[in-house]
């Protein structure tokens, strides 16, 4: 066993707003049920360099990075694998060595998305190698890169439709998502008119805040959503806020006869690969996951920053 693994050593989940969040109970179940000393924390970092000072912090077995740090935090890492390049976006912070620690960064948000996704519809209707279907994704922030990614090259969705307020943001996704190895056709849509004309999707992700659409275009884009999912045909519908726990697309969705799946879900998705990158292996081996995904939603259930 390395010195990490009998030293008391902190965990975090960095970012701003994180204090809502409901992922440290299950961390700490987990740590405790493994026998480590090691303890979760949800820190607030009003600025990168508070995130910086405390992934340099010896004691700091690993960070979740969540927003706005999931793509500043890249030009800071040591070594960033190849996935959290691609997907434009590192939210797992990890270490290599010990006498001179590496600090390592990859992306585990898709994993999130994939198994909430496969989680709900039915199974002889999904998409698949040889019938892919279309997705949608709404926002073009640093989230939807990890949408993008699974959706395109883990549940057969070679076409995804993206709303969003802002073009210069679709192009920049647009951009980003060249690096893929298997680049997706993106689609901006920008009208209820334009909307018509398209198939549905199977698949449909929300990765903004659950805010009052104020704006022109922010009306635009709930109109659209509204339109697709007002179709007849109905996959499955993922919205990654959380804060509230039913969101307007939530609500909206499951009034008009979609599955739905709460962004809380996500946390539970990721937790075998976070917990390989900070403990190793022979700990995920021993990780009692039904236990873990209990504290989860028992969490979940009883937060008062997410239930409103």
């Amino acid at each position: 066993m390395t010195q990490s693994q009998t030293q008391e050593m902190t965990l975090h989940l960095v970012g701003l707003g994180v204090t809502h969040s409901i992922a440290y109970s299950m961390h700490n179940y987990i740590a405790k049920s493994l026998g480590l000393p090691w303890k979760f924390y949800s820190t607030e970092c009003p600025t990168i360099d508070d995130l910086l000072k405390l992934a340099n912090t010896p004691t700091t077995a690993g960070l979740v990075v969540t927003m706005p740090y999931k793509n500043s935090i890249m030009k800071h890492v040591d070594e960033l694998d190849e996935l959290s390049t691609m997907i434009g976006a590192c939210n797992n912070i990890y270490y290599e060595g010990s006498a001179a620690r590496l600090m390592c960064g990859t992306n585990t948000d898709w994993r999130g998305i994939k198994g909430c996704l496969l989680e709900k519809g039915n199974e002889n209707e999904r998409p698949s190698a040889t019938s892919p279907a279309t997705a949608l994704i709404v926002g073009a922030g640093g989230a939807s890169r990890a949408a993008v990614y699974a959706l395109s090259l883990h549940l057969h969705c070679p076409t995804i439709y993206v709303l969003n307020r802002d073009d210069q943001e679709v192009t920049d996704l647009i951009r980003d998502t060249q690096k893929l190895g298997r680049v997706p056709t993106i689609i901006h849509v920008k009208t209820p008119e334009q909307a018509k004309e398209l198939p549905s999707p199977y698949y449909i992700v929300g990765t903004v805040p659950d805010f009052e659409p104020q704006t022109e275009t922010e009306v635009t884009v709930a109109d659209v959503l509204e339109s697709f999912l007002s179709r007849a045909e109905k996959g499955v519908l993922l919205d990654m806020c959380f804060k509230p726990r039913r969101t307007r697309m939530i609500k909206l969705g499951e009034k008009l006869g979609w599955p739905c799946v709460e962004g809380t879900h996500i946390i539970g998705y990721q937790i075998e690969e976070q917990w390989r990158l900070w403990a190793g292996e022979e700990y995920v081996l021993k990780l009692d996951r039904e236990g873990a995904w209990d504290v989860l939603l028992k969490a979940a259930e009883e937060s008062k920053g997410i239930n409103f």
